[in-house]
């Protein structure tokens, strides 16, 4: 038992002088590396099944399906834990895999996309009123940086009721909205374009809905990041 717990102290060691060594990462860098497994990956695989592989529509579809849900337990398994917003966009993922195995129609392949943006962004406005906003876990590491005492305030400020939560709040309804609207656009899309446009089309609307929320919830970042800056000093 000695021998396990000094080894596992020494791989610790290791792994903390490896990324003392590779230095801070970049959290915003860090924060765009899920859109390579969520639009890119998938976007390469269809078209690259379906126009040089001649596989079929529908299974390009599911195929392309599959790296955005192993991208979610991946990220799981790494960072040994999963938020909320990591299982709800797992699960919804999943389920519409297997409905469209089952239907075999790409239309309704191509909506369950919009279905996903619609299931989650319902769920991030509900908790937009509640006492968990799911955005919160989005924003945090961008904001605190890996601060200890911004990481304090953080959690102080959002215990209670006040400006901070307030901006929390509005954060998440507005993430929430956007993606309502990308969940309307890309199933309208679905089902009156060509399956082959709506395909590409669809990563063009999800971007847009991103870049929209993006800048629309920015004040609001910057809002709880200068609120941040007195709580933590007083961390």
């Amino acid at each position: 038992m000695t021998s396990i717990t000094t080894a596992k102290k020494q791989a610790a060691t290791v792994s903390e002088q490896r990324a003392h060594d590779a230095g801070p990462r970049d959290p915003r860098r860090e924060a765009l590396r899920p859109l390579l497994a969520d639009v890119a990956l998938p976007l390469a695989l269809y078209y690259g099944l379906t126009k040089l592989a001649g596989v079929g529509t529908v299974p390009a579809l599911v195929i392309s399906s599959v790296p955005p849900a192993i991208s979610t337990v991946w990220t799981a398994l790494t960072r040994r834990t999963l938020n909320a917003l990591g299982a709800l966009m797992l699960a919804v993922n999943v389920v519409g895999i297997g409905v469209s195995l089952l239907t075999g129609d790409p239309r309704l392949m191509l909506a369950k996309d919009g279905a996903v943006s619609s299931t989650v962004g319902i769920a991030i406005l509900l908790s937009s009123l509640g006492g968990a906003p799911l955005m919160a876990t989005a924003v945090k590491p961008m904001l605190v940086k890996s601060d200890a005492a911004k990481s304090a305030a953080w959690g102080r400020l959002s215990a209670g009721p006040g400006a901070f939560r307030t901006a929390q709040r509005l954060h998440s309804a507005v993430w929430g909205t956007a993606l309502l609207c990308d969940c309307a656009v890309r199933v309208v899309c679905a089902y009156t374009l060509p399956v082959h446009t709506a395909v590409w089309l669809n990563t063009f609307i999800v971007l847009g809905a991103i870049a929209l929320a993006i800048a629309a919830s920015q004040p609001l970042v910057e809002r709880m990041e200068k609120m941040l800056e007195p709580g933590a000093a007083k961390a």
